[in-house]
């Protein structure tokens, strides 16, 4: 095919992923994976948009996010959240996504306060963008792989992805709709020729290439072409390790650390992790091995499958 086919393919697979997976609302960042379903969904239907931010630090998507809400005609809503509301938010992702891996607990807590911000303006079933970054290969890391190792390590996390949204919004009620997985869009990506994945354009190299060719002239150009921006450095969490860089001393960090790692056999990591941890060990409890004969993390002692190249429950990674 042609790359003016491989679009026009794209497209028409998307379209009808959206149509079956249709929310009455959408986690809208304002990046390339939530404004694809984000401009398909309305065509067909009205749904609310939701974006949210820390109010102490300056969220990359916000501006994106109105961007494409002003282009396609959605009803926008905004949170900015405080201090407060997303320490608490943090004690809840811990006990209910079971981990205190400082990155995705980042991540998470975002999508945790803009499901429960959406579910407080009546929204039941949410859509996202989840996917479309491990389908068609949008992460930064893939950039440097050579075509035959890009297509063994999309192999590898399509084995392993999981998301955290489907999880929370179960949590809350709610359910998540998630057209990125939808079996044709699957098939759709595992039958692709990796060189449409990643590719050069604009003096420079781009994951999620053949998505963005297909929805040029669709979406803003601004959208189309923005880099792939973090959960955590969209929403503002990203500020969390110098917030507890201050409300932990130095003394005190090096002194638990120790006697977790004598008591506990968790070896924490930062400062963060420790706040992350002590949230864990309350709900939780101490890490452990699961299974006789089963793979064991070294960092925490918790169960990891044979298959996985970090682990879950404490973000240790390469394992």
């Amino acid at each position: 095919m042609s790359v003016e086919q491989l679009c026009s393919e794209i497209r028409l697979v998307l379209e009808r992923a959206v149509e079956k997976n249709l929310g009455d609302g959408l986690l809208l960042s304002g990046g390339l994976d939530t404004s694809v379903v984000g401009s398909i969904a309305t065509s067909v239907a009205s749904p609310k948009a939701f974006t949210v931010a820390f109010q102490e630090a300056d969220a990359l998507d916000l501006k994106y996010a109105e961007l494409l809400a002003k282009h396609l005609g959605l009803r926008h809503y905004v949170h900015k959240f405080d201090r407060e509301e997303l320490f608490e938010a943090l004690a809840e992702c811990i006990k209910v996504m079971r981990t205190f891996d400082p990155v995705e607990i980042r991540n998470d807590v975002a999508i945790y306060i803009a499901l429960r911000f959406a579910r407080e303006n009546g929204v039941k079933s949410i859509m996202t963008g989840d996917g479309c970054d491990e389908l068609f290969a949008g992460y930064s890391f893939f950039l440097d792989y050579e075509e035959d190792r890009l297509k063994l390590e999309l192999e590898k996390i399509w084995r392993e992805m999981k998301f955290a949204s489907v999880t929370l919004a179960e949590h809350l009620g709610m359910s998540a709709k998630l057209p990125f997985l939808d079996s044709n869009v699957i098939s759709f990506a595992f039958k692709l020729d990796p060189r449409y994945l990643v590719r050069f354009e604009r003096r420079q190299k781009w994951g999620k290439w053949l998505v963005r060719k297909a929805f040029e002239g669709i979406l803003p150009e601004q959208i189309v072409w923005r880099e792939k921006t973090p959960i955590e450095y969209g929403t503002g969490t990203t500020v969390l390790p110098s917030i507890f860089n201050r409300e932990i001393s130095e003394g005190e960090f090096e002194k638990e650390k120790a006697a977790l790692l004598k008591d506990d056999m968790v070896a924490v990591q930062s400062k963060e992790q420790l706040f992350y941890y002590r949230i864990y060990r309350s709900v939780i409890g101490v890490p452990y091995i699961g299974s006789i004969g089963g793979r064991r993390c070294p960092r925490c002692n918790s169960n990891i499958s044979q298959e996985a190249s970090y682990c879950h429950t404490c973000g240790a990674y390469p394992i």
